[in-house]
């Protein structure tokens, strides 16, 4: 390729438009709350769809990539998200069909984040090919950080639904990107005449280091979409219990930020892991952040530039396990099966990032939705985080770099 940095550009580029209404509803959820007279358990439930959205097609829609173009899988992904953002904007009124939309976004997102680091890393090799997958994975956490603070500066002036709307434009910016900067085809990639059938992912079931790792990456998902989906919802509850009402920063700006932090976050704690030692770092990491996800709850009571610097400080801890966690499933894969390791690596995670908002909204619902009630739905994500170490350690190699 005569310009590898300009491909690896406009590819993060396009990724960043994709996930545009990645946060939609997460950021609105206090307000969709009051409007359609949402439970907790309810919003919950249209977060977490999302993720099971991703969960249910990602190991199909990334072996389907080993078969055909990669270009192909992300345009049409692209599309089905441009068409869910505006069927929610035009058609949601509730529960059910909030969460079909959802559902429809989550299947997009698992249709254009591995498609798309397929394209880009089919291009690239070497050195090149590692920078330009740690560029990818950061424009998708930017894309996601975009997208709370796009909302949440657009709902203060227009209606939600012309919000959704607005949203539904850059999946299809992302579209016109990839159909004219990506070209057609899936350049040398070896023929694999014996591989195994589509949905069949036995073998990498019998990788006990790589299970180790999924089953980390799961508890760590759990936490982190847990955090992710509620943090708003948490700032604007703890703006609620301020004295005087004035805020010295909106709580989308806050989460925003939060959001940001997690990319040096999985950056630096990578190294640390080179450092010290992968299963060590990772141990350090996820314990230091549940312990601080089984307080931070009971803080909102505290003046809110402390209560924003705690979810800065958290949003920080529970992404610096995320980059040690996925390279050490990229090592601990066999080869020829790097695919379907991935794709189970990802069902896992995702699966735990449907089931993390809804837990988190019936835990607040059934301990009464107060001070406590946020507590006690933190700590909950913090303490099953907490048991990753175990996991790695159970499922560990001595061969491992510990």
């Amino acid at each position: 390729m005569k310009h590898p940095f300009r491909f690896i550009a406009i590819v993060c580029l396009a990724q960043i438009f994709a996930v545009t209404g990645m946060m939609y509803f997460p950021a609105l959820l206090t307000d969709f709350q009051a409007e359609w007279s949402l439970s907790n358990t309810e919003a919950g439930w249209i977060n977490g769809i999302y993720y099971g959205g991703y969960a249910v097609t990602v190991p199909f829609l990334v072996s389907l990539t080993d078969r055909v173009d990669p270009r192909r899988v992300y345009i049409a992904a692209s599309l089905l998200g441009a068409v869910s953002m505006f069927g929610f904007g035009l058609f949601a009124e509730g529960t059910w069909s909030a969460g079909f939309f959802r559902l429809l976004s989550g299947i997009s997102l698992a249709g254009t984040y591995m498609p798309g680091l397929r394209a880009l890393s089919d291009r690239m090799a070497g050195a090149l090919q590692s920078r330009a997958v740690t560029f990818y994975t950061a424009a998708s956490g930017v894309g996601t950080a975009a997208s709370v603070f796009a909302v949440g500066e657009l709902a203060a002036w227009l209606d939600w639904r012309w919000v959704a709307m607005l949203m539904g434009l850059g999946p299809v910016i992302a579209v016109a990107i990839f159909a004219t900067w990506v070209p057609r085809g899936t350049p040398d990639r070896p023929p694999a005449p014996d591989r195994p059938a589509i949905w069949d992912f036995r073998p990498a079931f019998r990788n006990r280091r790589a299970v180790g790792y999924t089953l980390a990456y799961g508890v760590h998902a759990w936490e982190l979409f847990g955090f992710r989906n509620w943090v708003v919802a948490f700032l604007v509850f703890s703006a609620t219990l301020q004295p005087g009402g004035e805020l010295p920063i909106a709580p989308h700006i806050v989460a925003t930020l939060a959001l940001l932090v997690g990319l040096p976050a999985s950056v630096l704690g990578n190294e640390g892991s080179l450092r010290w030692g992968r299963r060590r770092a990772i141990a350090i990491y996820m314990i230091s952040a549940g312990v601080l996800g089984c307080v931070i709850g009971f803080t909102a009571s505290l003046p809110f530039l402390v209560v924003s610097a705690l979810c800065l400080i958290y949003g920080f801890g529970v992404m610096t396990e995320s980059g040690s966690i996925t390279s050490g499933l990229v090592a601990a894969a066999r080869e020829g099966q790097q695919g379907m390791t991935m794709a189970v690596h990802s069902f896992f995670g995702y699966s735990m990032g449907f089931l993390a908002p809804l837990a988190f909204g019936v835990i607040l619902d059934v301990a009464g939705g107060g001070l406590a009630a946020w507590g006690f739905a933190f700590a909950a994500m913090g303490l099953v985080a907490m048991t990753g170490p175990v996991l790695l350690r159970r499922f560990g190699s001595a061969e491992e770099n510990p």
